[in-house]
C-alpha cells in the first residue's frame, strides 16, 4: 500500500493525487475561494447550509479531487489503449491487438444494431466511447497507483447526465421538440380516454425520464463503490498476506463486475436512444405504400 496516502477524513488516496495537488492545487484553490465558493455559498444558503458543509473543507491538498484526477487519467488511458491495440492496421496480417480491437468493435456494433436497429450504427461512436471509457474507469481500481473514478457518485452522475443529454438531443434532432415531447404521452387514444389517461401517462413518462441520470449514476456507483470497499476490507484482514494473496484471488470477480457494469450502462444508453430514434425512411416508406395502394384502387375502379 506504499502507493497510497491518507487523505482527509482517513480516506486512502493514491499518491498521484497528492503529487498533482502539490503542483496544481494552489492556483485551483485560489480560483475556488475567489469564484466558485461564493456562488455555492449563496445558492446553498437558501437551504440553510454552505459549500464547506456540503463539499468539505477547502484546502490546497484537496483542491483537485481524486476522482477528477482519476477520470482525466481514464480519458488519457482510453486514447492510449485504443492507439496501442490499433497499432498498424493490416488486412492481410493483423496483429493480436488489432484482432482484439476488431472483436470489441464487432461486439458493440452487433449490440447497437440489435438494440437500436440498422440505422443505429450512426450512434456507434458515442456508444463505443461510453463503453471503453466506463470499462477502463472500472478496471483502474485493480492496478496500483489508481482508483476507479466510477467509485464516486460525481463521476457516475456526470456520465449519466451525458447519456441523458445525448439521447434527448437525438430525439429532438430527429423528431423535433414537439414530437419528442409527444412520445411521452403514449399511443393515441379515444377522446374520452385521452382526457383522463394521456396526462397521467405523460406525467409518469416525464418523471421516469428525468430520473434516468440518477438511476444510471447510482447503479454504476453503488456497484463499483461496493466492489472497492470489499477489496479494501479484505486487504485489511491480516496484512500483509491479505494485501497480496486475497486481492489476486478475487480479481476475476472484480473484472467480471467491471465488464457487467459497463455492459449495463452502455445497454441502457442504447435502449434510451432506441426509444427516441427511428428508421429515417419509415415515413417515406409509409407514404410510398399509401401512394401505391391509391394507384391500385384507382386502377381497379378504372
Amino acid at each position: 500500500m506504499f502507493l497510497f496516502s491518507e487523505g482527509g477524513g482517513g480516506h486512502v488516496e493514491p499518491l498521484i493525487v497528492e503529487f498533482v495537488n502539490h503542483y496544481l492545487g494552489e492556483p485551483v484553490y485560489d480560483f475556488q475561494i475567489a469564484y466558485t465558493k461564493p456562488v455555492w455559498d449563496q445558492l446553498l444558503g437558501y437551504f440553510g447550509t454552505n459549500a464547506e458543509a456540503v463539499f468539505g473543507k477547502y484546502t490546497v491538498a484537496n483542491a483537485i479531487p481524486w476522482y477528477s484526477i482519476m477520470f482525466v487519467i481514464a480519458c488519457i488511458l482510453t486514447i492510449i489503449v485504443i492507439s496501442i491495440l490499433k497499432g498498424k492496421l493490416s488486412e492481410d496480417d493483423p496483429e493480436q491487438g488489432q484482432l482484439t480491437l476488431e472483436a470489441g468493435f464487432l461486439a458493440i456494433k452487433d449490440l447497437v444494431v440489435s438494440v437500436i436497429g440498422e440505422h443505429g450504427y450512426k450512434y456507434f461512436p458515442v456508444v463505443a466511447t461510453f463503453a471503453v471509457l466506463v470499462l477502463i474507469s472500472n478496471l483502474m481500481g485493480l492496478f496500483p497507483l489508481f482508483m476507479s473514478p466510477t467509485a464516486h457518485i460525481s463521476v457516475t452522475l456526470a456520465l449519466g447526465i451525458s447519456s441523458f443529454v445525448y439521447y434527448n438531443y437525438v430525439g429532438i434532432h430527429e423528431n423535433g421538440p414537439i414530437n419528442h415531447l409527444k412520445h411521452f404521452a403514449g399511443p393515441k387514444l379515444p377522446l374520452l380516454m385521452a382526457v383522463i389517461i394521456t396526462p397521467l401517462i405523460f406525467g409518469i413518462e416525464l418523471i421516469s425520464n428525468m430520473i434516468r441520470p440518477l438511476t444510471l449514476a447510482l447503479r454504476l456507483f453503488a456497484n463499483m463503490f461496493a466492489d472497492e470497499q470489499i477489496a479494501m476490507q479484505i486487504a485489511g484482514l491480516a496484512p500483509p498476506f491479505t494485501q497480496m494473496l486475497l486481492p489476486i484471488a478475487i480479481m476475476p470477480l472484480a473484472v467480471f463486475v467491471a465488464f457487467v457494469q459497463t455492459l449495463v450502462f452502455t445497454l441502457l444508453s442504447m435502449i434510451y436512444i432506441g426509444e427516441v430514434s427511428h428508421e429515417p425512411h419509415d415515413h417515406a416508406a409509409q407514404d410510398d405504400q399509401a401512394e401505391e395502394a391509391g394507384k391500385s384502387m384507382a386502377a381497379a375502379h378504372a
